[in-house]
């Protein structure tokens, strides 16, 4: 293989192998040699790739030519899977060329959508069951029975509001996915926006919120909305599960982690029975919670934490979760401050 050949195969970003004729790889670019290893090469293709299907469409292009395709999934270093594709190798020597399209992303978006539906489904399955069974319950023998018709009406109406609750929480949902990409561009205070929610939750749950709000406290590129939406979502939480200890509490930092730029950080505690550590990665999943049966007793949808990250992430912050079971829990949102932002 002349220089160019050899440079263009070096740049390509998936894996490519070039096999001769007895399945002995000749060629590996540094695609292939990051997910099979340096051992691939001058050995059998088997040495390095274990799977059997991929292995029978190389032979079959060795034997016959064409092309041959086939998925294959590699579970270390971590599962992955490939779109692999074999064909003859160029010049009419003999040999095969194998290429591996990565789809580990398209897999998982297709499994995650499928589980969504899933979910939803799921979800709705329960309150209208509820709603159609007292329906025909009050057409029936509840007719006439005004004690049941009160209580059953109560039911359903509670019912009907976790159902609403769970179609507004999925269309936000939807629609902070399709400007995730899109960063905001306007200057926002942040310390009257988290009075302004502090307030507001508490004298709707008559639990006092503690502030303690640098003066110094950058203002930010943020939507206020999305942002005040942030903020609701996890002192409403807090206010849930934590009892009456819930604080906010807001400073200037002079590295957001994983950023590495100035910002300002809002960090949500309460006092209540904590998170279990296995919980704490899948907190912003869909649908996901930690107490299933707290969390429904309690109206919550499991879409709330998901909204938060997504809006968190068009605002090219971060989200980190810490707790200690018995001893509650804290919520962090890390922001950029507005003229770090727009830094070069």
């Amino acid at each position: 293989m002349n220089n160019l050949a050899t440079d263009i195969l070096d740049s390509l970003p998936d894996p490519v192998l070039l096999l001769d004729a007895g399945r002995i790889v000749t060629r590996i670019n540094p695609a292939a040699r990051a997910v099979l290893g340096d051992p691939a090469l001058g050995r059998d293709l088997s040495h390095s790739l274990r799977h059997p299907d991929a292995l029978r469409a190389v032979d079959a292009v060795l034997a016959e030519g064409g092309l041959h395709g086939v998925e294959v999934s590699l579970p270390v270093p971590i599962a992955r899977a490939f779109d692999l594709q074999a064909l003859a190798a160029p010049g009419g020597q003999g040999g095969a060329l194998v290429i591996m399209r990565d789809v580990t992303a398209v897999r998982q978006n297709e499994r995650m959508r499928a589980d969504f539906v899933s979910n939803v489904s799921h979800e709705l399955r329960s309150p209208l069951a509820t709603l159609i069974g007292f329906i025909e319950t009050l057409r029936g023998p509840a007719a006439n029975d005004p004690e049941a018709r009160v209580r059953f009406l109560e039911i359903m109406d509670a019912e009907a509001a976790r159902m609403s609750r769970l179609v507004d929480d999925l269309l936000s949902l939807a629609r902070v996915e399709s400007r995730e990409h899109i960063q905001p561009e306007t200057a926002l205070e942040l310390a009257p926006l988290l009075e302004g929610v502090a307030e507001m939750l508490a004298l709707r749950s008559d639990v006092p919120v503690a502030l303690d709000i640098a003066d110094d406290l950058p203002p930010v590129l943020g939507e206020r909305d999305e942002l005040t939406q942030v903020f609701e979502n996890l002192l409403d939480n807090a206010i849930k599960y934590g009892g009456e200890d819930v604080r906010l509490e807001a400073a200037p930092v002079a590295r957001i982690p994983d950023i590495g730029l100035p910002g300002a950080s809002i960090a949500v505690t309460d006092a209540g029975p904590g998170i279990d550590d296995a919980d704490l990665p899948r907190l912003t999943e869909r649908f996901y919670r930690a107490d299933k049966a707290r969390s429904r007793k309690l109206g919550g949808t499991g879409l709330g934490l998901a909204i938060v990250k997504h809006i968190v992430n068009r605002h090219r912050g971060r989200m980190a979760a810490t707790s200690t079971v018995g001893q509650g829990s804290c919520f962090t949102v890390y922001l950029p401050s507005a003229e770090g932002a727009n830094a070069p």
